[in-house]
């Protein structure tokens, strides 16, 4: 097991004032939360419609020229 020394002092990104967000009023916030991950569900949505065309074109191209089984 790999343990460290503890009088090495640990320090997180947070520590930093360089890597703290800006504070936004309330007001801002609520617009952000209003307006919702817009970008997040339009790839979401293409993606879900390519694997829909893909599926579609797997069943009509290669299981229906096979016809029924039995």
């Amino acid at each position: 097991m790999i343990t460290m020394p503890a009088a090495e002092p640990h320090q997180t990104a947070a520590d930093s004032p360089d890597h703290i967000g800006a504070h936004i009023s309330d007001d801002e916030a609520a617009q952000a939360l209003r307006d919702g991950p817009i970008g997040a569900l339009v790839v979401a949505s293409i993606a879900v419609g390519l694997l829909l065309v893909a599926w579609l074109v797997f069943y009509f191209l290669l299981f229906m020229p096979r016809g029924a089984i039995g």
